[in-house]
């Protein structure tokens, strides 16, 4: 699931300063957003079949999950890096355009190395526009509604996980999985057209303003953050990414998409309610969110051969994880102060590496304890985040935000 770094030192020019946002413009980073959360998380829907058609055990097909992190978070940084310098638009037509091409491989590849590179190739183009996506969505809006651009640019991750994943299970199941990463591949060319026609370009950052990860690290409250996005995309990603074969489990296979399709609506309503109310409540909203996810690993751990019970369970996992990207990035940016970009650049980093994680120690607890154990680790990585956020009271999940109004 993606953060950005917001990139708001590198902006020479001041935020316009008329009341309404570009909204055709952020709807194309929230499309950008779109593709590359459901291109991350869509093998997670169409496991089982991937596993068969390229002669390997789920578990192993799951790791085109693992190498997608794994390219984003080993070239993040360097890459953002030895971008800083490129104009804003150029580089997003350029990780675009990489993107579209790994999809494109992914979908004709017949052999799991080439599979395992194009989705390597795919997450590294992928973190590149991550790495750019929020900061490019604040320096559209005048400073009194950037929070709003932010928060309709990260609009795409809960409707990839309502109805994006959702739906490219249902196409990978009825017309091949392939079609479905060629469709993503469509999608793609469709928004390159549209960036290059409606968003605005803006320069990239001065070699003398671009972040200090150390610097940033010494600062209170980003380890306690980035610690929480640890455990917590960890957590998410062991379950989320063998979700079908662990439906399968419970005699659930054929409604994992339906299944998903209550966690992403839930997680919509999840990133509405946290965007209303994140300025006031950052710490109650981290807190809720952690409780909620441990609840739903709980029942899906204890009572999961009860139908009902696995869809409350996906509706109070969605309620608790869709606000946690804006959430973590939030905390990060708050706590990092002036060396937010650095904060942020190192959660993206971490964000993924969590994530390829993940998908690594969920086939390696699939293979040896069985799909029966993902809830169970869920809840032993929450544990550890629950004590990180309510003991980060003063600095990283504090009880008001600075300059949140009263």
């Amino acid at each position: 699931m993606p953060i950005e770094s917001t990139d708001r030192s590198a902006d020479a020019h001041p935020p316009i300063s008329n009341e309404k946002l570009p909204m055709a413009a952020l709807l194309a980073l929230a499309t950008a957003v779109f593709i590359t959360s459901l291109t991350e998380t869509l093998p997670a829907g169409v496991l089982p079949a991937m596993s068969g058609s390229l002669h390997v055990s789920e578990s192993a097909a799951g790791q085109a999950v693992t190498v997608y992190a794994a390219g984003t978070a080993l070239t993040a940084i360097p890459l953002t890096a030895a971008t800083a310098g490129w104009r804003r638009k150029r580089l997003l037509l350029t990780a675009m355009a990489g993107f579209a091409a790994a999809n494109t491989v992914t979908a004709v590849s017949s052999t799991y190395p080439l599979t395992l590179i194009s989705r390597f190739v795919a997450g590294v183009a992928a973190g590149l526009a991550w790495a750019l996506l929020a900061g490019y969505a604040r320096r559209m809006a005048p400073a009194q509604l950037q929070g709003k651009a932010v928060a309709i640019a990260m609009a795409g991750i809960p409707i990839a996980l309502s109805l994006g994943v959702p739906a490219g299970t249902f196409v990978g199941q009825a017309l091949g999985w392939r079609v479905a990463f060629l469709i993503m591949t469509g999608l793609t060319l469709v928004l390159l057209g549209w960036i290059t026609a409606i968003v605005p370009d803006h320069p990239g950052q001065r070699s003398q303003e671009r972040p200090r990860m150390l610097r940033a690290l010494a600062t209170p409250g980003v380890a306690p953050v980035l610690f929480v996005t640890l455990v917590f995309v960890l957590a998410h990603t062991i379950l989320y990414a063998y979700i079908a074969t662990f439906l399968t489990h419970v005699d659930m296979g054929k409604s994992t998409d339906l299944v998903l399709l209550v966690f992403g609506i839930a997680s919509l309503a999840s990133i509405w309610f946290t965007g209303v109310h994140i300025d006031r409540r950052l710490r109650t909203l981290t807190i809720s969110s952690v409780l909620l996810v441990g609840v739903a690993a709980a029942i899906l751990g204890v009572l999961a051969h009860t139908s009902a019970l696995v869809y409350l369970a996906a509706l109070l996992w969605g309620l608790g994880w869709g606000g946690v990207p804006t959430l973590l990035q939030t905390a990060a940016a708050d706590a990092g102060g002036a060396a937010a970009d650095a904060a942020q650049a190192m959660l993206v980093t971490l964000w993924n590496a969590a994530m390829a994680a993940g998908g690594i120690i969920g086939g390696i607890l699939l293979d040896t304890l069985g799909a029966v154990s993902f809830p169970w680790s869920v809840l032993l990585l929450l544990v550890p985040g629950l004590i990180t956020v309510v003991g980060a009271r003063v600095h990283g999940f504090p009880a008001k935000r600075p300059g949140a109004a009263a």
